[in-house]
């Protein structure tokens, strides 16, 4: 007989970004995309019923951290038999504000975390940049965003989608899209097309370091994508000294090229220049 607590049942708000998922075989899909669960510490954004999370545990995760904005989802796994063994904690409030590196299970385990998360739309995109940013606290991510994000995520060089996202992804991940799902796999159905991308951290000896100046140079870069990269950096260059074409050539950037062509050996080096700017600004 299955004594296993049923989801709490709670309309969606709008306002949180938040479509639900039933599908055990897409919930399994989900919480095993980035690879086995059993035994790892997990983080779980946004669990809203409690879907994924029952997959996650049942694939036999160690331990499971469940940060929930909604008070009625975050009392629903409260009650949770898994919740009352410590398998099971929940952290009631926006994920955005969240010390990820300091939570009791990130800190009591010897190996990184996974993060698993169905993410509300309205805050995945900066919550992937900050978890990008983590240390060697976080492990693989299995990550469910609108297609398009996912897309902006995984793109290459040259392609349609590839800007500021796909950068930084790059520069401390592997990352490919596992797959996609239709607006009626979810509960409202959302608008467009799902994906769950997949990352996986680069060897630390393949992660760059500077992800500050990374950032900085991507936003300028792709901020007004039409621009060659003499204009699209000039501002920037300005903020630590730096003649923008000579920056540009340090680098065997062309200053005519434009910000999606360039490489992500190519904006490391503009990174590298910059952080070094940066540092000399400071020292002076």
């Amino acid at each position: 007989m299955d004594d296993r607590p049923e989801l709490t049942q709670a309309r969606a708000r709008k306002a949180l970004g938040q479509h639900f998922l039933f599908d055990p075989d897409i919930l399994r899909r989900t919480a095993l995309a980035a690879g086995p669960v059993e035994g790892r510490t997990v983080i779980e954004v946004g669990p809203g019923p409690g879907g994924l999370t029952r997959a996650i545990l049942d694939a036999g995760a160690r331990s499971l951290t469940c940060v929930e904005a909604d008070a009625r989802f975050a009392d629903g796994l409260r009650m949770w038999p898994e919740a009352k063994d410590d398998r099971l904690s929940i952290i009631e409030m926006d994920a955005r504000k969240v010390a990820w590196e300091n939570l009791p299970t990130v800190t009591a385990s010897s190996s990184p975390a996974m993060i698993i998360a169905n993410l509300p739309y309205n805050v995945g995109t900066p919550l992937l940049v900050n978890w990008l940013k983590a240390g060697r606290w976080r492990g693989e991510m299995a990550l469910m965003f609108q297609k398009e994000v996912a897309e902006r995520v995984c793109a290459s060089p040259g392609e349609r989608h590839y800007g500021r996202l796909a950068v930084l992804t790059a520069a401390v991940c592997e990352a490919h899209i596992a797959f996609t799902l239709p607006p009626g796999a979810f509960n409202p159905p959302p608008k467009v097309d799902s994906a769950v991308a997949v990352f996986r951290p680069l060897h630390p000896d393949a992660r760059y370091g500077d992800l500050a100046s990374l950032e900085k140079i991507t936003t300028a870069a792709f901020g007004q994508r039409r621009k060659m990269m003499r204009a699209s950096l000039r501002s920037l260059a300005k903020t630590v000294k730096l003649d923008t074409v000579h920056w540009l050539e340090s680098c065997n950037i062309d200053p005519t090229a434009r910000a999606e062509t360039l490489s992500q050996s190519d904006f490391r080096a503009l990174a590298d220049k910059f952080g070094e700017a940066t540092h000399a600004g400071d020292a002076g």
